[in-house]
């Protein structure tokens, strides 16, 4: 094993500084790699980011890391895991409830974050979510109940930990306490809490896990508390940092991504780079794929005096501590069939139900029904076309879908309704599911850039003109289950998570094959 140089702050120039507070990007095929690996041999660069992306720039990290003779952080983001084993999103361990699939998610993620070059993994999510949200906030939070994030999260920071990788928690100091209707990713997002509220619920479980010396690094999220700092959003904030600092976290503080609107729109790119670093960051994320424009920004920042030397000195510090931490991490090892195993059961024991009293989770499989999948797009299933721009992410496919339940129900029909039915598709849907009971499957595929999650005003429509003639019995929802507050009363509720197996999962409580042991980790107001 390459023996590598840890480096002293007192030999490091001032580009070396600057390149120590920053995290270097490859995302896409245009990413300047030739001059990561120019700063990497120059050892002027901290940190450098990569995409899993299937494996696809697992070739990035490899050349990094045998030009690199000092503790490189290489990090990555890995909320829902890292390929083959995936889940559907960090809400996931909230709905599965257990601690010993939580670290089992943090130790087998981890695992194959090593394997592939990987030694800093942005998990856990501390963020405590209480409403609905954009941006994924629901799906991608542990839950609400402020001592059971941090328990979930402990035992996956542990995990992670076993397995030789550093951990980041985020989105330092959490979401609002109302639900936020502006994606940091589109424009800035203020929130009210106070310094008070923050220590009170927020900030809980990052005083649990820094107790336990589980958390190496904090990333600072883009909302602005305004009763905190009035001026700048957290990442931005020398007042955010303190608060940080005051917890006793000595760690490493970085930015969330620096190319969101949530700053640049207000700050610019070159400003939120040098702001971020000047008030109090230790690492700053560009997250743009020419790095030397990102590098070029960061130098002209500290010689227009927006970072002075002891804030980079410190800084440089942390980075190099977290440097000197990856040198005593344990040794990379394989996933095991037993962990693999039980990684497995996240996204088979998060499968939630509740039913009216003298009601089963399960169907008749000789009932007559007529099964209602939403699509992205209007599309039937005997043209082929279903599935093909549906889900980015491949987690959900209608046609595989409807091949299930024919198989299990065969005395019913299947029907597609896209979210935005045309008024003829509504009537004819309305029409061919008389004399059956119906039974919805739906979803809501969480991500930035498009607002508030909701299922459409059409297919509420739909249902609530159903349920005055009591027509639906049951509705099987995947993804954010606030959603369903919208729905009217029906019988049977079941809701899976944002993955395959999640989908798989769900269908086969429908069929009583499986029994659904997942908790809903929000209060969701069902009708």
């Amino acid at each position: 094993m390459k023996q590598l140089k840890e480096l002293k702050l007192e030999d490091l120039t001032i580009k070396q500084k600057l390149g120590m507070a920053m995290i270097a990007h490859c995302g896409r095929d245009d990413c300047d790699v030739d001059y990561i690996e120019e700063l990497v041999r120059e050892r002027a660069v901290g940190a450098v980011w990569v995409i899993p992306k299937n494996g696809e720039y697992d070739w990035v990290i490899k050349r990094l890391l045998e030009i690199a003779d000092y503790p490189l952080l290489v990090f990555t983001d890995a909320e829902n895991g890292l390929e083959p084993y995936l889940i559907g999103r960090q809400n996931t361990i909230g709905m599965a409830n257990s601690e010993e699939l939580a670290y089992h998610f943090g130790l087998v993620v981890g695992k194959a974050a090593r394997a592939r070059g990987y030694n800093v993994v942005c998990n856990p999510m501390l963020d405590l979510v209480r409403v609905n949200s954009t941006c994924g906030s629901v799906v991608r939070s542990l839950g609400s109940d402020k001592e059971r994030v941090a328990a979930l999260a402990a035992a996956e920071a542990r995990g992670m930990h076993d397995a030789g990788v550093l951990t980041i928690g985020k989105h330092f100091p959490g979401m609002a306490k109302t639900s936020e209707r502006i994606d940091s990713h589109m424009g800035e997002a203020i929130s009210f809490e106070t310094k008070e509220e923050l220590l009170d619920y927020n900030l809980y479980p990052y005083v649990k896990l820094i107790e336990q010396g589980l958390l190496d690094g904090v990333m600072m999220g883009h909302n602005r508390f305004v009763n905190v700092d009035p001026d700048y959003p957290m990442s931005l904030s020398p007042k955010g940092i303190d608060i940080l600092r005051e917890l006793g976290f000595d760690g490493l503080a970085l930015t969330d991504a620096l190319c969101m609107m949530g700053v640049v729109a207000k700050y610019g790119y070159k400003n939120s780079v040098g702001l971020a670093v000047g008030g109090g960051a230790d690492l700053a994320l560009p997250f743009i794929n020419c790095n030397r424009q990102a590098m070029d920004w960061l130098c002209a920042c500290y010689e227009e005096g927006m970072i002075n030397e002891d804030r980079l000195n410190d800084a440089v510090k942390r980075v190099l501590a977290a440097q000197h931490k990856l040198t005593l991490m344990p040794k990379a090892e394989p996933v095991t069939k037993k962990e693999a195993a039980i990684f497995a059961r996240l996204n088979t024991d998060s499968v939630f139900a509740k039913t009216d009293d003298g009601v089963t989770p399960s169907l008749d499989k000789n009932g007559k029904y007529c099964f209602a999948i939403l699509t992205e797009h209007e599309a039937d299933l005997a043209s082929g076309e279903i599935g093909v721009d549906t889900m980015k992410n491949r987690w959900y496919h209608p046609d595989r879908i409807a091949d299930y339940l024919k198989a299990n129900f065969p005395c019913s029909m299947i029907k597609t309704i896209g979210e935005y039915p045309t008024a003829d598709r509504i009537e004819k849907f309305l029409r061919e599911s008389l004399g059956y009971e119906v039974v919805f499957i739906t979803f809501f595929n969480s991500q930035c850039y498009i607002g508030s999650e909701c299922l459409t005003s059409r297919i509420i429509s739909v249902m609530e003109a159903m349920q005055a003639s009591d027509r639906i019995s049951t509705v099987v929802h995947f993804g954010n289950p606030f959603v369903l507050e919208d729905v009217p009363h029906v019988s049977r509720v079941i809701v899976g998570t944002i993955s395959a197996d999640g989908v798989v999962a769900a269908l086969e409580v429908l069929t009583g094959t499986r029994e659904a042991k997942g908790c809903l980790t929000y209060d969701v107001k069902l009708r």
